[in-house]
């Protein structure tokens, strides 16, 4: 079930008023206490930590947000406030600034849209237009085109079908369609996979995936490398990574962001935050997996101070 998969969890005895006062102590005294900072922010629930927002501006007449980003800086004041914020929020704010500067980021845009369930996506529209006053659809019809622009405009409505019933003879049917659209002929026929990998149910692709092995004797993902490129390429690739496995897509993303000379900080911060409350378990057990070493070791031996200790603590522990 949602959340069952999380290692960021609701918290038992909570106390909204003790959570308020620690936090106050926290930013109002001399220097910050960052450790109860991150005890609190890694060991609520997304509507706890709503909760203890509403009451702090009740009592202090400010913004928690505000006081995190005034009392922190850098890489953790990013992870604090992230945490602090409902999910919807956090979403609607990277996929801004995605959008926003010179140049779209692309990875951002494909990381959110690819990975999101309609319900996610929705409640991000929704939020975005609050803070943006305009939809992502809006915004995002002026900065991508092609048929990047068109697969990102349909992932954005969240219209993806929901149905869990699959039916072997569709999937089928959708196998070939995508192997006459790529390997089967001179050229691609790339409305095709745009049409089948962000329409389609998830439960429906698992089954297109296996039977397009069965077909064409090479994995979808291979196929797509093959015959697509450029941004196209690599949404289409997420999208059947994410079909296969959400856990070990976000487990590569985060071992690339640490991976080789410096960490990228931002990936690492969007997505420990964005899956602590919902598979962070089973994306330690992917990583694990998929490249012999505990999650928990890595961001130990990758990243320091309180930024290191906060992420530690959004881990959950070494497996």
């Amino acid at each position: 079930l949602p959340g069952e998969r999380g290692t960021i969890k609701a918290k038992a005895d909570f106390n909204v008023s003790e959570d308020v006062a620690a936090l106050r102590k926290a930013i109002e005294g001399i220097g910050t206490t960052e450790k109860t900072l991150i005890d609190i922010l890694t060991h609520r629930s997304s509507s706890q930590k709503q909760a203890i927002s509403k009451a702090y501006e009740e009592t202090t007449k400010r913004i928690l947000v505000n006081d995190l980003k005034g009392d922190t800086k850098g890489s953790l004041e990013d992870l604090l406030v992230a945490l602090a914020r409902p999910p919807a929020v956090n979403d609607a704010k990277w996929l801004n600034k995605a959008i926003k500067g010179a140049g779209t980021d692309t990875n951002i845009l494909i990381e959110i849209l690819a990975s999101r369930t309609n319900k996610q996506i929705k409640e991000m529209s929704a939020a975005f237009a609050e803070v943006i006053k305009k939809t992502p659809m809006q915004e995002l019809k002026t900065e991508v085109s092609g048929d990047f622009g068109k697969a990102i405009l349909l992932l954005a409505e969240g219209a993806r079908d929901e149905s869990t019933n699959v039916n072997a003879d569709k999937a089928k049917e959708d196998a070939k369609a995508l192997y006459q659209a790529g390997e089967k002929r001179l050229g691609t026929d790339e409305s095709k996979f745009i049409e089948i990998l962000c329409k389609r149910s998830i439960p429906h692709l698992r089954q297109t995936i296996l039977e397009y092995k069965n077909i064409s004797g090479k994995t979808l993902q291979k196929s797509i490398e093959k015959e697509i490129s450029g941004d196209l390429e690599e949404l289409l690739v997420a999208i059947v990574k994410c079909v296969m496995s959400t856990p070990a897509y976000f487990a590569e993303k985060i071992y690339k962001s640490m991976k080789g000379a410096g960490t990228d900080e931002n990936t690492l911060t969007r997505v420990m935050v964005s899956r602590g409350e919902i598979d962070m378990l089973d994306i330690r057990a992917e990583f694990k997996k998929l490249y012999q070493r505990s999650l928990y070791k890595e961001i130990s031996s990758d990243v320091s101070g309180s930024y290191g200790d906060c992420l530690k603590m959004i881990c959950g522990g070494e497996d």
